[in-house]
């Protein structure tokens, strides 16, 4: 996870915690402000409405006390408003109304019970409850006509009702009941209520949803006033707060802080994100840097930043990559002196065999013409036992010199001691015998000046694009021993053969080879790679391709590759080769790389680049495994392309060798440009390496430059034990 989604995630959290605590603690604020004022408007409500309705109490039935209590009600802010009588008077009357069959008039109470359940009933009236009357003054009135008419004795009763009483309830009374004939006794059941006036409005919640309700709960207590005569209570007035208003605005308040929290959030998220990009884009450009000097790109940020620790690392990262690519400007330079002591002759500054051979193939890649001479200097040997050494080599010099100016279109080596080549390139049979023949005024010249008969003979054959590199160079032998018989510093020039087979019938063989993949795959030089324990771990072993003719005889891949390249096959042929392989890594389940030599055909052709990475993603978990293999003469052919493939090859999972390395192909400073996983050196590096302290100097180099620049060197077919140990 970036750096920058887990700021956005601390900050983001740390925003929600503090917004979550602040929203929790001004609801709860709040939700007690409106329980606090609610309820104390309630009091308020019933404390005035107590002293208002106070003058009404005389008559307790007055309109009067339910209008006004209503008109409080209409305002909205209250459910319930409620009036309670303190004292419930079962007067007789009232009894002996519910009694069924009496006639009130000569029927008098002698006794009334009721079960405990719905309370108590208390007689008042008579000589001895003077005390009760006087608890009852507002009833008296009652009580003196009820005496009036039934004389002295119990006129009423003070009901008290239990914890389980209802208003409005039907209470069951048990009466003994007398006249002037008889006494019976009967039950009766009478309403009792308590309440003189009430106003309910119901709670409206409108806009404000259940769930919110569900969850914040308001508590809205029934407030209570009482309203007295003198120093007796007579009434009870209860005020309840309607919880509508207070959700209401509670929910607003709730909504509003959410709306502000998400709009403040949004705003803080979109200045942070263009800050964070201000602050953090000096890190990708040193996550840049770090990239490109892992690829072997030492760049530098020229522009620091202001930010002191970034600015630090920043300054950290360009001194770092500027001493590394001072270390491998120092190795390329110290390559580029010993590759020149490897592939040049001290003596003579001409082109080692390695060089010829190279040189050859590069014309082979590059389907050129010419002419390959092969030159001895016949009496080198006498000559030097007659002369100091410095003559000797002034002499090797000036023959030297004589062929490199000879031509511009030539090419001249040294093989060893008496030994040299010439490459004529892009040469047809006429050109090249004006070539020899001013060679010949050359080297008769040269006789002169060191008194020699002749220098040296010269043998010549034509530029086989489908022959053999020793094949060529045996032909030319042939021309120069008839050169030797023609005269002095004579060349002889063979004409063009005839091929072994006609092009018409290449075209058929290779054809044949892959239209019906008549072609087999060996599993060859195996590249082991030492552990510090000293046991050897294979690492990679090489694809390797045979095809035999109609006779049974083995066919030069390299001509082979060269004809299937002319007519266009060779990309059938490298998919039917990297089909093969996968098949074979696969149901062999290996575990090491293979590699598989492609021709620069199918690796800069574009429909075979993407066939390539789309089978390599089809094959997804092999694709590590598989490593293709170009060979280092034929990058230089077009960099570019070659740059685009190992882009390619990377993006689908695969590696990139270059085989047959050298640095006359491809120069050290472009090594770091191509972001190759493997470089396989050219064997003529490394046999030999152990008596040579300039090959050895030269592999260490580039081992050295390989580590800085992340690529796995490979040695070519290291077979003495001396070589192998070095």
């Amino acid at each position: 996870m970036s750096l920058s989604k887990q700021l956005y995630i601390i900050i983001s959290f740390i925003f929600f915690m503090i917004f979550a605590g602040n929203f929790i603690i001004s609801v709860n604020n709040t939700k007690e402000y409106l329980e606090t004022e609610s309820t104390t408007k309630a009091q308020d409500t019933a404390t005035s409405l107590g002293m208002v309705l106070k003058s009404y109490m005389d008559d307790k039935s007055d309109p009067e006390i339910t209008s006004i209590i209503s008109a409080i009600a209409n305002r909205g802010f209250y459910k319930e408003i409620r009036l309670e009588d303190v004292n419930i008077v079962l007067s007789q009357n009232k009894l002996l109304q519910h009694a069924d069959g009496i006639d009130g008039d000569g029927w008098k109470i002698v006794e009334a019970k009721l079960d405990p359940k719905y309370g108590s009933l208390e007689p008042i009236g008579g000589a001895d409850d003077f005390a009760r009357q006087l608890a009852l003054l507002e009833n008296m009135e009652m009580i003196q006509e009820e005496t009036s008419k039934s004389g002295t004795g119990v006129t009423s009763y003070l009901f008290t009702p239990s914890d389980h009483f209802s208003q409005g309830e039907m209470i069951p009374v048990n009466l003994q009941l007398q006249n002037d004939q008889q006494t019976i006794s009967t039950t009766v059941d009478v309403p009792v209520s308590t309440i003189i006036a009430k106003v309910t409005r119901a709670e409206k919640f409108e806009y404000v949803p259940q769930w919110f309700i569900d969850m914040v709960s308001l508590k809205m207590t029934e407030q209570k006033s009482e309203i007295s005569n003198g120093w007796n209570t007579t009434a009870a007035i209860y005020v309840s707060a309607n919880a509508g208003d207070a959700y209401a605005k509670l929910y607003d308040q709730a909504k509003g802080a959410i709306i502000y929290a998400i709009v403040a959030f949004t705003i803080s998220i979109v200045f942070l994100v263009i800050f964070l990009q201000f602050i953090l884009k000096p890190l990708k450009a040193i996550e840049s840097l770090a990239g490109s000097i892992a690829k072997g790109r030492f760049q530098t940020i020229q522009k620091l930043p202001w930010t002191t620790e970034l600015k630090n690392v920043s300054v950290a990262m360009n001194l770092m990559s500027d001493k590394i690519e001072g270390v491998i400007t120092k190795l390329n330079s110290n390559l580029h002196e010993m590759t020149k002591k490897l592939s040049e002759d001290e003596l003579t500054s001409l082109q080692l065999r390695q060089s010829f051979e190279t040189d050859i193939k590069k014309m082979f890649m590059d389907k050129a013409t010419g002419y390959i001479l092969v030159l001895k200097i016949g009496e080198l040997a006498n000559y030097a036992k007659n002369h100091t050494n410095k003559e000797v080599e002034a002499f090797l010099k000036k023959f030297a010199d004589t062929l490199t100016k000879v031509s511009p279109k030539a090419t001249a080596y040294r093989f060893y001691g008496s030994e040299f080549a010439m490459i004529l390139q892009d040469v047809d049979e006429d050109e090249a015998k004006k070539i020899t023949s001013k060679l010949k005024q050359e080297l008769d010249k040269l006789s002169l000046d060191v008194s020699m008969q002749e220098i040296a003979h010269t043998g010549g054959a034509p530029f086989n694009s489908i022959g053999t590199i020793d094949g060529m160079v045996a032909s030319a032998l042939e021309a120069y021993e008839k050169a030797k018989l023609i005269g002095p510093n004579e060349c002889y020039l063979k004409e063009q053969e005839d091929m072994a087979r006609d092009m018409q019938q290449w075209k058929e063989l290779v054809f044949d080879i892959i239209d019906n993949q008549k072609f087999t795959i060996e599993y060859v030089g195996q590249a082991y790679g030492l552990e510090e324990t000293t046991s050897e771990t294979l690492l990679m072993e090489e694809a390797f391709t045979k095809a035999v003719d109609r006779n049974g005889d083995p066919v030069p891949i390299g001509t082979f590759i060269s004809i299937a390249e002319q007519y266009e096959k060779v990309l059938d042929f490298d998919k039917a080769v990297v089909q093969k392989t996968i098949e074979h890594i696969k149901s062999n389940k290996l575990t090491h790389s293979i590699s598989i030599n492609l021709s620069l055909d199918s690796a800069f052709n574009i429909g075979f680049k993407n066939w390539l990475k789309n089978i390599i993603l089809q094959n997804k978990t092999i694709a590590s495994q598989l490593v293709f293999s170009v060979t280092a003469y034929g990058v230089t052919k077009d960099v570019e392309k070659f740059q685009y493939f190992i882009e390619a090859i990377h993006e689908a999972g695969a590696k990139i060798i270059i085989k047959r390395f050298e640095t006359k192909f491809i120069p050290l400073d472009h090594i770091k440009n191509f972001n190759l996983d493997y470089i396989r050196l050219a064997r003529d590096y490394t046999n030999g390496i152990a008596k040579q302290s300039t090959k050895k100097g030269f592999v260490e180099s580039m081992q050295e430059l390989s580590k800085l620049l992340n690529i796995k060197l490979l040695a070519e077919n290291v077979k003495d034990d001396e070589d192998f140990e070095v």
